[in-house]
């Protein structure tokens, strides 16, 4: 009489092993993602609290959200294309590097330039900030479908 004693295949160890292993690694892109999707949530936020107590307005002659309070990243762009609009029109279509050393429009249009730079800083932030919010989600989609679909362990 043979007597065989029940030990697991190998094949059925490996799956047992590496499914608590993606389970780990589902829970760990669970969790960047979740840090993802609150820290470009948070800077969005912030940069628009900051932005907005600026009490900016775009131009009345803005070709678009003219009056709107620029809060967000279309009201900057708005404000910032308008800027650059104006500071053109002054200085009769010629830009900072254009205009000579001597002219008096050249610091208005270095200030329009300073100030259009951080206008476009700030839809730079917001754009940074969606591109986490966006990947941050996805990824912890990501991790939560690794822990649901690992195999469990017997």
């Amino acid at each position: 009489m043979t007597t065989s004693t029940s030990t697991p295949t190998t094949a059925a160890t490996t799956a047992r092993s590496s499914g608590g292993f993606a389970r780990v690694v589902g829970w760990v892109v669970a969790v960047i993602g979740a840090v993802m999707l609150i820290g470009g949530g948070s800077t969005w936020v912030l940069v628009q609290d900051q932005l907005a107590a600026e009490k900016i307005t775009v131009a009345e002659d803005a070709r678009w959200l003219a009056g709107d309070d620029v809060d967000g990243p279309f009201s900057a762009y708005a404000q910032a294309d308008i800027i650059n609009h104006h500071a053109l029109e002054a200085s009769d279509g010629k830009t900072y590097a254009e205009l000579d050393r001597e002219d008096p429009r050249r610091t208005v249009v270095m200030n329009a330039s300073f100030l259009r730079a951080s206008l476009f800083t700030s839809v730079l932030a917001f754009g940074v900030s969606a591109m986490a919010m966006g990947l941050g989600l996805t990824q912890l989609l990501l991790g939560v479908a690794m822990t649901r679909l690992a195999p469990r362990r017997a």
